[in-house]
C-alpha cells in the first residue's frame, strides 16, 4: 500500500482526536477535547478523562469520516496510540480501535504516541529529514531523539529527569494564577514582559553536567526558583515573570537540542509535542538553527498538540514499508518507551 488509507485515533490524555490520512496527504483531523473540565482541578483527572472519552468516541469518528469524505469500508489500516499516556484514557481508544480492526478485517498498528509526534512532520513536507534530531516537548514528555527510521529505529539521547517542560509551564501559570493549560496562558502573557527581566536558572547546564548527561532535562529548579522569587518580591511584574521563565526553558531546550545535532553530525531538527506551538520556541529556534547551519522542522500548531493525524501519518508510514502489524489483542502500556514505535 504505497497511499494507504489510515484512519488513527488518539486517546492519550484528555484529548479525543481521530484523524483520516491518505498516504501523506491529511484528509481530516477532528478533535474533542475535555479540557475544560478538567480546567477546575488545576489539571487532568483520569477518571474524567477516560469518561469523556467514552462519550465522544463516536461522535468524533463519524465527523472525520464525513470530513475526510470517506466511509469506513474505504478505510486500508487503523493506527491507535498504544502509550505511553493515562490507562484508562488510552484503554478507550485501544478498544475502540480494535473493534474497528475486526469489524472491518483491516490490520491494526499499535504506535507509540511519541514517535507519532515527530511522524506529523510528513503530513507536511515531501521530503522526509532521516536521519534527524528530535526534540519531543509536551506536558508530560520532554526527550532527545535521534530517528533514523520513523517506522523501526528511534534512538533516546537524552530525557527530562524530573518535570517536563509541559509540565513546567502548567505549575508556574497555576501559581501566578493565569489557569489551566499553562503553556498558551504564559506564552501570551510573556509577549508583553521583558524575557532578561529576570535571570532565573537554566538546568543541567553547567560544565559538569555537559559532561555527564549532555542530554537530559531538569526543569523542577526552575519551578522552585520562581516561586522563591515571587515569594520575596510581593511586587513582581507578572509579565516579566512569565517572559523570564519562558526565556530560560526555551533556552535551554535549545542549546541542547543544538548540542545534540552538533555531536552527532546530523544537520536536521524537528520539534514536536504541545510546547512545540509555543510562540517564543518557535522564533529562538528558527533564529538559532539557521545561525548553526541546522535545517528546522516545525509542524502548524494545530498538528503539535495531541492528535489524531500524528497517528494517522505513523500508521500510514508503517504500512507503506510493509511493516508488520499489531495483534489484534494487545495490551496499552502507560509507560511504553520511545524506541518502541509500534507493537508487533
Amino acid at each position: 500500500m504505497n497511499q494507504p488509507l489510515v484512519l488513527g485515533i488518539e486517546t492519550s490524555c484528555d484529548e479525543t482526536a481521530v484523524g483520516i490520512v491518505r498516504g501523506r496527504t491529511l484528509l481530516a483531523n477532528v478533535i474533542a477535547s475535555s479540557v475544560e473540565e478538567h480546567a477546575r482541578f488545576g489539571g487532568v483527572v483520569p477518571e474524567i478523562a477516560s469518561r469523556a472519552h467514552l462519550e465522544a468516541m463516536a461522535p468524533t469518528i463519524k465527523k472525520a469520516l464525513k470530513d475526510a469524505n470517506v466511509s469506513l469500508k474505504d478505510i486500508d489500516a487503523v493506527a491507535v496510540t498504544a502509550g505511553p499516556g493515562l490507562v484508562g484514557a488510552l484503554l478507550v481508544g485501544v478498544g475502540s480501535a480494535a473493534g474497528l480492526a475486526i469489524g472491518l478485517d483491516k490490520p491494526i498498528y499499535a504506535v507509540n504516541h511519541l514517535a507519532a509526534h515527530v511522524s506529523v512532520d510528513y503530513l507536511t513536507h515531501d521530503q522526509p529529514l532521516e536521519p534527524t534530531i528530535a526534540l519531543l516537548v509536551s506536558g508530560g514528555h520532554s526527550s532527545l531523539l535521534q530517528v533514523n527510521d520513523i517506522t523501526s529505529s528511534i534512538t533516546k539521547l537524552g530525557q527530562t529527569i524530573d518535570d517536563a517542560a509541559g509540565e513546567a509551564f502548567d505549575k508556574i501559570a497555576r501559581v501566578i494564577k493565569l489557569g489551566f493549560p499553562g503553556g498558551p496562558a504564559i506564552d501570551a502573557m510573556a509577549q508583553q514582559g521583558n524575557e532578561k527581566a529576570i535571570e532565573f536558572p537554566r538546568g543541567l547546564t553547567t560544565s559538569n553536567d555537559w559532561q555527564n548527561r549532555p542530554f537530559d532535562f531538569s526543569f523542577s529548579g526552575l519551578k522552585t526558583a520562581v516561586a522563591r522569587y515571587l515569594e520575596s518580591t510581593p511586587d513582581y511584574i507578572k509579565q516579566d515573570v512569565a517572559a523570564s521563565f519562558q526565556e530560560s526553558i526555551v533556552d535551554v531546550l535549545m542549546l541542547k537540542a543544538l548540542a545534540a545535532c552538533k555531536e552527532s553530525g546530523i544537520d536536521s531538527l524537528v520539534i514536536a509535542g504541545g510546547v512545540a506551538a509555543n510562540s517564543r520556541l518557535r522564533a529562538v529556534a528558527m533564529a538559532r538553527c539557521e545561525k548553526a547551519g541546522i535545517r528546522l522542522r516545525i509542524p502548524s500548531p494545530a498538528l503539535c498538540t495531541d492528535n489524531g493525524a500524528m497517528v494517522a501519518s505513523l500508521g500510514a508510514l508503517m504500512a507503506a514499508a510493509h511493516a508488520k502489524a499489531s495483534p489484534v489483542a494487545f495490551d496499552a502500556d502507560s509507560s511504553l518507551p520511545v524506541t518502541t514505535v509500534s507493537l508487533s
